[in-house]
């Protein structure tokens, strides 16, 4: 089945706009092949990822976000894959593709902007900011733009909740935002102009970029930037200087050095892009 822009919508408030993809929209059939250099290409990388763990079917997650990284969702095709790689049937994959959401049934746009509307944000703003860029991009939730440069999301948390309200690009953290703030970053995004994240990498990478981080492949962009800012590290910070430890724990060698303002020295945590974890840390699943 193919999607057609703007299909079934027609409802009050975000979700109501037409020259959108919506989140229901079934997984794309697919009878055409990569091109032999793609689907070379494919199969070396996933067997590379299928090597990291001792039960080759484990290997799905990884695999898929891989799909995502050549073809921006999950294809019809992309399922055909998995399951011949992995001895599944197809309905195994696509009972995982459309249980997770950052596996994407239509195609995603370049950048996932999500914004934060659970309790913290909420409060400091946050539905304000999804409606001001829900507005401005003419799409509701998990809606892509029509010229395929952004989707939009409301998420439940993005685990920054010191810096409410926050607003992700493809998991790169924009901190302490404004609905005029996200608006004007949306507006760049889509208008092809480079924006920096608050913390973390210096660059915000594409949703097929990032998807093939997220499979495994490193960007080597880990060592940009610190990812814990001032407000993260307040507590650490007041414990080294009252000397209050937990019950039993003691210092190690490597813990994170904290300057005088609460700020981590270079070379501390960084984004959600790092490096992935090497096999050795894997789960079977």
């Amino acid at each position: 089945m193919r999607t057609t822009f703007g299909a079934g919508i027609d409802k009050e408030g975000p979700g109501r706009f037409e020259g959108a993809l919506h989140r229901q929209d079934p997984l794309h059939a697919s009878d055409e092949d990569w091109p032999a250099d793609v689907r070379a290409q494919l199969e070396a990388d996933a067997a590379e990822i299928i090597a990291r763990y001792p039960q080759k079917r484990s290997a799905l997650l990884p695999i898929l976000h891989l799909i995502q990284s050549v073809d921006g969702y999950v294809t019809g095709r992309g399922v055909q894959f998995c399951a011949e790689l992995l001895d599944l049937t197809t309905a195994e994959v696509a009972g995982v593709a459309t249980f997770y959401t950052q596996y994407k049934r239509h195609p995603n746009g370049e950048y996932t902007v999500g914004v934060c509307t659970n309790t913290l944000c909420a409060i400091m703003g946050g539905d304000q900011i999804f409606e001001a860029v829900s507005e401005r991009l003419g799409i509701g939730h998990d809606e892509t733009t029509p010229d395929g440069k952004i989707t939009l999301e409301g998420v439940e948390c993005n685990a920054a909740c010191d810096f409410a309200p926050v607003v992700m690009v493809n998991w790169e953290f924009f901190d302490n935002q404004t609905p005029e703030s996200a608006t004007e970053l949306v507006d760049d995004l889509r208008g092809g102009k480079p924006v920096t994240p608050t913390r973390g990498a210096g660059r915000v990478c594409t949703f097929k970029q990032v998807s093939r981080v997220l499979a495994g492949f490193n960007d080597g962009l880990s060592d940009e930037g610190v990812g814990a800012g001032a407000p993260s590290l307040a507590g650490l910070k007041l414990a080294k200087e009252r000397g209050w430890t937990a019950p039993g724990d003691e210092a190690t060698p490597g813990d994170q050095d904290v300057t005088s303002d609460g700020a981590p020295q270079a070379g501390g945590e960084h984004s959600s892009t790092d490096s992935p974890a090497t096999g050795d840390k894997e789960v079977d699943r």
